[in-house]
């Protein structure tokens, strides 16, 4: 039995719509990443997709809507289909554009050329489903509209899901050495920071005497310059 609706984005269009159910909750029965429902709740990503009822096409019983509904913490479970549904075959080959789309791709890979270096030409490929001379003018700036291209999310354009972005990144960045952490920086002990400092025993020892006149001695030395004058 299949764990994801037939048509993932269409029955997130219809429950952000019809339902106050929260973008988990949407996104882990769609399988789609909470971004991605948050760009359909904001209106930019599956723009122009009809909604799909997963009660109505016995995806999802009423009795588990009103569950999730009444409870933000539950998750969405599929309904048992009576009738078990053939596996879809992977294709191989560049991912499909809507036509709608396709002007957004120089864009898309003009962002992940930007923001993930790592990603190999078959990977961005396999994202925005574009092809290699494409990304290649992307890259070296020979594209017919490089003075008009901007960096743009191919998530929140609608032309990957942020799922199969996260899993090509992971797979690019295997086996790359990883940057060597900084060492942790502690404070130093409070008694260390508020002890005094200890006096310098090579220091010569102050007189506690000076500025004390000795009368004595000041009477003995007129008294020998008198008898000298004489």
């Amino acid at each position: 039995m299949s764990h994801t609706p037939l048509m993932p984005k269409a029955t997130a269009v219809w429950l952000v719509d019809n339902t106050p159910l929260s973008f988990e909750q949407i996104a882990d029965f769609c399988k789609l990443h909470p971004l991605e429902v948050k760009g359909i709740a904001d209106g930019e990503v599956a723009q122009g997709i009809k909604g799909l009822d997963p009660v109505a096409s016995g995806q999802l019983t009423r009795e588990e809507l009103e569950t999730a509904i009444a409870d933000p913490n539950h998750r969405l479970a599929m309904a048992d289909t009576k009738v078990r549904l053939p596996e879809p075959k992977s294709k191989k080959g560049p991912r499909y554009t809507p036509v709608s789309k396709r002007q957004d791709r120089p864009d898309a890979i003009l962002w992940l050329v930007k923001n993930h270096p790592e990603l190999k030409d078959a990977q961005i490929m396999r994202l925005v489903g574009t092809t290699k001379s494409t990304i290649q003018s992307v890259r070296e700036r020979k594209h017919w509209n490089s003075t008009n291209l901007q960096a743009r999310d191919p998530v929140m354009l609608g032309l990957c899901s942020q799922i199969d972005l996260d899993h090509e990144v992971r797979r690019a960045s295997k086996g790359k050495p990883q940057p060597d952490a900084e060492p942790v920086r502690t404070l130093l002990p409070a008694e260390q920071t508020t002890a005094q400092p200890e006096p310098d025993t090579n220091e010569a020892p102050v007189d506690d005497r000076k500025g004390t006149i000795d009368a004595a001695n000041v009477f003995a030395k007129l008294g020998g310059m008198k008898r000298s004058e004489q």
